[in-house]
């Protein structure tokens, strides 16, 4: 008899992070963090092969170290976090070669766009409090106008003031839970 009892596994946001990079006039990169997320998965081992990934990110708590911008990009002419106060990811996890791949709908401003992230899986260990943990690390790229994140300027020789490309880079450590 099979046994189809699922671990779980929670993102530990204290030792994770969500960070954004975006090309500003072609010549420099701007890069960005969000400070609030929580999230888990659910697998039926320890390898993590066909998990399914939830996501949550509070987009008010983007920062790029910069006030004025972070304001601008909280507006409603970038992420307009007043409408829509989430960003959200459901998707699984599956093993290509030595390497996953992490393939799911992404949801911004209340638009839904299937995307594929790197996964490397970059271990197991046991915690300071005898906890259990996982550790994973994904790389990507979305372009923002998928999400209705349009808004753009022209410089002076004709290049954007935003790039289109978004460089995502995720570092997740996962708590796995007691049943």
């Amino acid at each position: 008899m099979k046994d189809n009892t699922k671990l779980i596994w929670k993102i530990d946001p204290g030792h994770s992070t969500v960070q954004f990079k975006v090309k500003h006039m072609a010549i420099a990169n701007v890069s960005g963090n969000f400070g609030v997320f929580e999230g888990n998965a659910q697998c039926q081992n320890e390898d993590f092969e066909g998990a399914e990934i939830n996501l949550e990110i509070d987009a008010d708590s983007l920062s790029t170290q910069n006030k004025e911008r972070d304001d601008h990009l909280r507006s409603g002419i970038f992420f307009d976090v007043q409408q829509f106060p989430k960003l959200t990811f459901s998707g699984s996890l599956e093993k290509k070669n030595d390497d996953y791949e992490l393939a799911g709908d992404l949801t911004i401003r209340g638009i839904t766009r299937s995307i594929k992230l790197g996964a490397e899986f970059t271990g197991t260990g046991k915690g300071r409090f005898g906890d259990y943990r996982a550790g994973f690390e994904l790389n990507g790229k979305i372009n923002r106008k998928d999400f209705g994140l349009t808004w753009n300027m022209l410089t002076e020789t004709g290049g954007l003031i935003v790039g289109e490309d978004i460089a995502l880079h995720m570092d997740i450590e996962l708590i796995k839970l007691d049943k």
